[in-house]
């Protein structure tokens, strides 16, 4: 991809080679919400919206007046960039052959586009037309309740609430990080309360840093779209003595296609992304 500007960056092939890796590595850690929606593409750079199959009436055009006129809808593609330096010397070091290159501005930029994505997918992107999957079902949130011993009831709660709707499994339940932690660590009489949940389930459960409280969520396929045009890519921007100046970007969008599919499970303050 040439608007990457790779050949013009400072920077050996085993030095994109470990850049890369850190990154796909953090990514992949991270990522939560493509873990439980469907997925299409990438579609590539010049990918810039999806086709919504519906149409709206307009005016009918200049001296046609009997000319019936219909305007398609579609969904733009948002771009995400986030810039981060890297040090020469540890590209040098790369070189060099050292195993332990510090690049922790990698993983940051990762981390933190990779938290946008779901943050978009699972709570909404006014400003990029996404609306999110627990913004939509905010109204009939499941509460977690104020114990760990509940969880397993509010679960149960929401797969009865979206089977009575007519929706199938198999379900997943994608929590944050506090709970999940919290769900991993407690017993209820010697019994892991996770082994309780994942009972109720055919799925998984998915710990996601970029959702707010939980969620339960169909897995039969046909509900929910990320459309994604360019996946993630490193690209550059400039360079001086001491520092290369970098980015990683992608550009996507997502699609609610089935509302009930899904059930919010609402945290109190202990529950919430921090």
């Amino acid at each position: 991809m040439n608007h990457l500007f790779h050949k013009r960056a400072p920077i050996t092939p085993a030095g994109w080679v470990e850049i890369e890796k850190e990154a796909k590595r953090t990514l992949r850690a991270l990522l939560a919400a493509r873990r439980v929606v469907d997925f299409r593409g990438p579609l590539g750079w010049g990918a810039s919206d999806v086709e919504l199959g519906r149409a709206d009436p307009i005016e009918s055009p200049p001296k046609g007046k009997n000319v019936q006129a219909r305007l398609r809808r579609i969904q733009p593609l948002v771009e995400l960039r986030i810039p981060f330096d890297v040090s020469r010397a540890e590209l040098d070091a790369i070189d060099r052959g050292a195993r332990d290159p510090n690049l922790d501005s990698v993983t940051a930029a990762a981390r933190e586009i990779a938290i946008a994505e779901d943050r978009a997918i699972f709570h909404g992107y006014k400003a990029a037309q996404i609306t999110g999957i627990c913004e939509a079902r905010k109204g009939v949130a499941v509460p977690l309740g104020t114990s760990h011993t509940d969880y397993p009831l509010a679960v149960a709660s929401a797969l009865t609430r979206m089977r009575d709707d007519g929706i199938e499994g198999p379900f997943s339940v994608v929590l944050n990080e506090q709970l999940y932690k919290d769900l991993a660590a407690r017993t209820d009489g010697g019994y892991p309360i996770i082994s309780h949940v994942n009972r109720l389930i055919d799925g998984e459960i998915v710990w996601a840093p970029g959702i707010d409280g939980g969620l339960v969520i169909s897995q039969r396929g046909g509900d929910f779209e990320l459309t994604v045009g360019q996946d993630f890519s490193l690209g550059y921007l400039e360079h001086d003595t001491e520092k290369v100046r970098l980015y990683i970007e992608e550009s996507f969008t997502f699609l609610i296609l089935t509302e009930n599919a899904a059930t919010p499970l609402s945290a109190g303050s202990a529950g919430k992304k921090g």
